[in-house]
């Protein structure tokens, strides 16, 4: 079976060398020119693979280069740019893409994130034949995983979805070579869909119940890091736990500032903030943060 791989990042630089170390005929890798492309396009020289690093994969070259590998299968492991439908009729056997949530919930380039801040309590992966839709086409597998209280969406993937979803390309790849690689139609009525995880729905609204608080903030650990204002700055935060509440303090209010963390009120709890990363873009410790921007106990986040 004829294998084209398209992907970027160390999951693409895994699924590369765990279907090489399998055996597979790869006969083309496609990653972007970028730094995202970097370790996958050395694991594929160093193998001796064929590359193409386009600017974008509807570019002629890629077509092109398409037709002259003739691809049995093409994989997506992760991908972050559009693939134009004229590149799925290509391989005789399909298209499969690698999603990180429970297909059809969590459609969308932000799966991980959203499952978090919307409470979800379990999430996982999805093998999908990839179709013209966004994360639409029909499931060949999928794993679920726990979401625990304190996980975030850094942690769900690098501890959970990477391994697991490395594992699962691999397991797909032998159903399909076996002929026993389902196409389970999506419920669409199921479907959710939510926009990219970015600022324009990182802002933290203090008014909101402690648990929707604590789950954007989760959700959008390590990126795009959920924030709020203060003296006229803005301030991202990481590492947060949910505590007891306080009575007599506001929601946004600083409760306490300590060696090692930020305490602050909410609506029916207090955030413990473990780091902040400010606008000149470094990470810090959030009690070390507070003491350097003159921040006190009293002082409303929002303001």
């Amino acid at each position: 079976m004829r294998i084209i791989l398209v992907g970027q990042g160390p999951f693409g630089e895994k699924v590369l060398d765990i279907l090489i170390r399998q055996g597979e005929n790869i006969v083309g890798v496609f990653c972007p020119p970028d730094k995202r492309g970097q370790g996958m396009a050395t694991a594929a020289e160093n193998s001796g693979v064929p590359l193409l690093r386009p600017n974008k994969m509807k570019d002629a070259e890629v077509r092109e280069a398409y037709l002259d590998l003739g691809p049995d299968l093409v994989i997506l492991a992760f991908v972050t740019d559009i693939i134009p439908a004229a590149l799925l009729g290509i391989p005789t056997i399909g298209t499969i893409c690698y999603h990180p949530s429970l297909l059809p919930r969590h459609r969308g380039a932000s799966g991980i994130n959203w499952a978090v801040i919307q409470g979800d309590t379990r999430t996982g992966l999805t093998i999908l034949w990839v179709d013209e839709g966004i994360d639409t086409g029909p499931i060949l597998l999928q794993k679920e995983v726990e979401i625990l209280p304190d996980d975030t969406t850094g942690s769900l993937y690098f501890n959970k979805l990477f391994e697991m979803g490395v594992d699962a390309i691999a397991e797909s790849v032998a159903l399909i070579k076996s002929g026993q690689a389902p196409k389970i139609p999506q419920d669409d009525s199921l479907a959710t869909y939510e926009p990219p995880c970015d600022d324009t729905v990182a802002a933290v609204d203090w008014s909101k119940p402690a648990a929707d608080v604590y789950n954007l903030i989760r959700g959008c650990d390590p990126q795009p890091g959920a924030y709020s204002t203060i003296r006229g700055g803005k301030v991202r935060f990481y590492g947060a736990r949910l505590l007891a509440p306080m009575s007599g303090k506001e929601p946004g209010e600083i409760a306490e500032i300590k060696e090692g963390g930020l305490l602050v009120s909410l609506n029916g709890g207090v955030l413990e903030i473990g780091k902040v990363r400010d606008e000149t873009g470094a990470k810090m410790d959030a009690g070390e943060f507070a003491k350097n921007a003159g921040l006190q106990v009293g002082m409303k986040f929002g303001m």
